[in-house]
């Protein structure tokens, strides 16, 4: 296997795959999580969401060719997914239904490893990713957003106590108009 690593796509893949999967901006939820369930397993949702993407990565391609969908029309579904999502956080109305956590340990895994971590964005990012830059790009890019998430996840009670509400706000907007961006360059892209 030839491992052709680009670090500016690695850069690159990382930045995009920070933007859609916004652990920071999904502080608030993990904090509401821990407050219902006692504790977050950082470790547990970080392995599942990982194996979410990384699996994703590999097989996503061929689980859209069993329902007849090309990796084009994917993408351009995917850069709707991704506009709503940065509309969702830089206008701070909830376009998409969230559900209640049980509160037991299944928590790390539902409703934070999926659909927070790997929810459909990150799913569909991921294969737009794929047809733009190598796969060892995209796994090196994953792996290290995986182990930011688990930091994250861990230091979720200091990272509030640091931002406060309004530091978490001004960073989720930002996030937000960047995503819209990358909605628009993916779109672009893939109608041009």
């Amino acid at each position: 296997m030839d491992f052709n690593f680009n670090f500016k796509e690695i850069i690159s893949v990382s930045l995009i795959l920070f933007s859609v999967i916004d652990i920071l901006g999904s502080i608030p939820v993990v904090i509401d999580l821990r407050k219902k369930t006692g504790d977050i397993h950082a470790e547990q949702a970080t392995l599942v969401s990982g194996g979410i993407m990384i699996a994703f990565l590999y097989v996503g391609k061929s689980i859209l060719s069993l329902f007849g969908v090309d990796i084009n029309s994917f993408a351009i579904a995917g850069a709707l997914i991704i506009f709503l999502i940065g509309l969702e956080m830089t206008l701070g109305r909830n376009i998409f239904k969230s559900e209640d956590a049980a509160a037991s340990k299944a928590a790390s895994i539902v409703p934070l490893a999926f659909p927070v971590i790997a929810g459909a964005g990150t799913m569909t990012t991921i294969l737009s990713l794929k047809s733009q830059f190598e796969e060892v790009n995209i796994l090196v890019g994953i792996l290290l957003n995986l182990v930011f998430i688990y930091l994250v996840l861990k230091a979720s009670q200091w990272i509030e106590d640091r931002l406060g509400q309004v530091g978490a706000n001004v960073l989720r907007k930002v996030f937000g108009v960047i995503l819209l961006a990358i909605s628009i360059k993916i779109l672009k892209t893939r109608l041009g």
